[in-house]
C-alpha cells in the first residue's frame, strides 16, 4: 500500500470507528485546517484540543484529525478538525477534505510573509472544491511575535477582498485560540438551525452570532 493509500485508509478507519460510538450531541461539524506547512496548523488544534503546545511538531503528514466536545450557545457540540499537509506533494489528498467540510480555515504565519501571500491560492482551491458559500475563516498565527512582518491591516484588506472573517491568534499562548474554533461553531450552529427551521417568512440574523473580536470587511 503506498503512502497515499495508507493516510486515506488509517484516516477512514479512525472516522469509523468514532462514528460507530453513541452519540452524544446535537450537532457534528467538520472543520478543515489549511495552509502552509509551519505556519502553525497542528499547533493550533494542539492547544485547542489539548491546551497544549510544543516546539517540537513534526510536519503532518497528509492529513490528521482530533475531535473537540463542548457546550456552545446550549448546545453539545462535537468538532471533527482536520489537521492538512501543507506541502505541495499532499495537495491532491488535502483536496479531498474539503468536500463534506462544514467550515474551513486558513492559517498563515505573521512572522512568514510568504505564507501570507500564498492565502490567495489556497482560498481558490477551497472554493474549487468546497461547498458553494460554506463559512471561512482566515487567520494571522503567532500574535504573541514581535517580529511580525504581515500587519493586520494587510490581513483587513485582505479578507475584507475575499468576503472573509479574519482574526489574529497564538497556538504558543494560546490566545484567542478557543474563540477560533468555537466561534466557528457558533456560526455553523446558526447556518444549521435556520435551514432545519420551518419558513416562517422570518429570517435569522447570523452576524449577530460572530463576536466583536472577530472581524469582516
Amino acid at each position: 500500500m503506498n503512502i497515499y493509500l495508507s493516510i486515506i485508509y488509517n484516516s477512514t478507519i479512525k472516522y469509523i470507528h468514532y462514528k460507530m460510538a453513541k452519540r452524544d450531541y446535537d450537532h457534528l461539524f467538520k472543520l478543515v485546517l489549511v495552509g502552509d506547512s509551519g505556519v502553525g496548523k497542528s499547533c493550533l488544534l494542539l492547544r485547542y484540543a489539548d491546551d497544549a503546545f510544543t516546539e517540537s511538531f513534526i510536519s503532518t503528514i497528509g492529513v490528521d484529525f482530533r475531535f473537540r466536545s463542548a457546550e456552545i450557545s446550549g448546545k453539545r457540540i462535537k468538532l471533527q478538525i482536520w489537521d492538512t499537509a501543507g506541502q505541495e506533494r499532499f495537495r491532491t489528498i488535502t483536496t479531498a477534505y474539503y468536500r463534506g467540510a462544514d467550515g474551513i480555515i486558513f492559517v498563515y504565519d505573521i512572522t512568514h510573509k510568504e505564507s501570507f501571500d500564498h492565502m490567495s491560492s489556497w482560498l481558490a482551491e477551497a472554493r474549487r472544491y468546497a461547498t458553494p458559500g460554506i463559512p471561512m475563516i482566515i487567520v494571522g498565527n503567532k500574535s504573541d511575535r514581535t517580529d511580525r512582518v504581515v500587519l493586520e491591516s494587510d490581513l483587513k484588506k485582505f479578507a475584507q477582498d475575499n468576503d472573509a472573517l479574519y482574526i489574529e491568534c497564538s497556538a504558543r499562548t494560546g490566545d484567542d485560540v478557543k474563540d477560533l474554533f468555537e466561534n466557528m461553531a457558533k456560526r455553523l450552529i446558526a447556518i444549521r438551525e435556520k435551514d432545519e427551521k420551518p419558513d416562517t417568512g422570518e429570517t435569522v440574523d447570523i452576524d449577530r452570532h460572530i463576536p466583536a473580536r472577530f472581524a469582516c470587511c
